[in-house]
Order: C-alpha cells, then sequence, then structure tokens
C-alpha cells in the first residue's frame, strides 16, 4: 500500500459520512419548500420581511410543517442606526 493509498481511504470514509448528512439536510429543505407551495406562499412577491421570514422558516421547519407546525414571523421589526446627518 502507497503513502497516498491510507489517505485516500481516510478521507473517502469521511466524505461517506457527510454525504449523508448533506443528503438528509436537502431532502428537508425539499420537503419545507414543498409546504410553503402547498400553502401557496411563492403566488407573489412577499411584501415585507415578515413575509419572507415565514417563507423561511417554513422551509427550514421542513417535515414538520406535516407534524403540524405552523410557523410564521409576525413582526420584524428591526432598528438599525441612522447615519448621522
Amino acid at each position: 500500500m502507497g503513502p497516498y493509498a491510507e489517505d485516500r481511504w481516510r478521507y473517502g470514509r469521511r466524505s461517506a459520512t457527510g454525504g449523508g448528512f448533506t443528503l438528509l439536510l436537502f431532502i428537508w429543505l425539499i420537503i419545507g419548500g414543498v409546504a410553503a407551495g402547498q400553502r401557496h406562499y411563492f403566488d407573489s412577491a412577499p411584501t415585507n420581511c415578515a413575509s419572507t421570514g415565514t417563507i423561511a422558516v417554513t422551509i427550514l421547519a421542513g417535515p414538520l410543517n406535516y407534524m403540524g407546525v405552523n410557523p410564521k414571523v409576525e413582526d420584524c421589526h428591526v432598528n438599525i442606526p441612522q447615519p448621522s446627518q
């Protein structure tokens, strides 16, 4: 076995476990996107940050949407400092 064969085995094994997590995360987000689509969140462009936030948390909730979770963002008022005059 050459000096690089051990590294290939080690890194190949590490990427196989990371690939499983990546696939699971991708499927989770796809299910969340489908749930947001079924709630017609993509029918019109978001008009404020609350509707954008609702879309985002619905996608992040993924399959939990089908178990009764209905995440919503009511208000996202952010105090941003204004530049001095």
